[in-house]
């Protein structure tokens, strides 16, 4: 059993700290650096549109965590639209900007519309974009609904090349679910290959993370659940983190311990 406080403290580890807004400048893009630096814990990445690449890492860079933050960012986002090249455009533009890893949205429409195919081809073309940088597959599970075709598109995406399996987008009313993480977590472990899973979409609070950590290190085992194979990302989470992680430290410093009421 993990105490409240070390499961927040891993839970902001796995973090891909979010703001993808229609914003006029950059100062949002900023301020959500600035939290993640000074945060006691570091979240494992920022992820930010194209155009705001470089001011995260400039912002980043200011305090020396240029490598240990790492700068996301998406392409194909967040329609999916059944365009590879434009796509792989996108990502090529992403990588020379200096992104550090690339969330894609997946071709889900043409898909579910039983064109398979392009949806291969567009993850196989942004992944030869990406070289060795993480590539990061947007299913967009509320959308594909039925756990088939959760499957089905999370085979797709593996073959293809993808390093992570996303939820979702956080776009469209339906977001992610554990039963969309379920299956996404059974195709990677039938799959014997070396991919990740990113929760995205709704995750709030630390009982949701803890539920997903908890699904994937029951389905993967304890040492997966880390920024190398799992992510949550979120634009709120990192507040009701830290919020648990300061209120347990004013607990414990009072002799009122938290309860392990959590198993990551």
């Amino acid at each position: 059993m993990t105490p409240i406080p070390n499961l927040a403290r891993r839970a902001v580890e796995v973090l891909d700290l979010t703001r993808l807004e229609a914003d006029r400048d950059d100062t949002g893009v900023r301020e959500l650096c600035l939290r993640a630096a000074s945060a006691p814990v570091h979240p494992a990445a920022v992820c930010v549109y194209p155009r705001f690449i470089a001011a995260a890492r400039e912002t980043l860079n200011e305090h020396d965590l240029i490598g240990r933050i790492r700068v996301a960012t998406v392409a194909n986002f967040p329609t999916g639209q059944a365009d590879a090249q434009t796509a792989a455009e996108q990502t090529r533009k992403a990588i020379l900007a200096g992104a550090d890893e690339v969330d894609v949205v997946f071709p889900w429409r043409e898909f579910l519309g039983g064109n398979g195919c392009i949806g291969l081809e567009l993850v196989q073309r942004c992944k030869a974009e990406c070289e060795s940088r993480p590539l990061k597959v947007i299913l967009e599970t509320g959308a594909l609904g039925k756990p088939d075709a959760i499957r089905r598109a999370s085979e797709l995406a593996i073959t293809g090349g993808a390093d992570f399996l996303k939820t979702s987008t956080g776009k469209i009313p339906a977001q992610a679910t554990p039963e969309a993480a379920q299956v996404m977590l059974e195709t990677i472990s039938a799959s014997s290959r070396n991919v990740g899973l990113k929760v995205s979409g709704g995750v709030r609070t630390l009982d949701e993370a803890a539920l997903y950590m908890n699904m994937a290190a029951r389905i993967m085992g304890p040492d997966w659940v880390g920024p190398r194979h799992f992510r949550l990302g979120a634009s709120s989470l990192l507040d009701a983190l830290l919020l648990e992680i300061d209120r347990s430290g004013r607990e414990s410093s009072t002799g009122n311990r938290a309860s392990p009421d959590h198993i990551a």
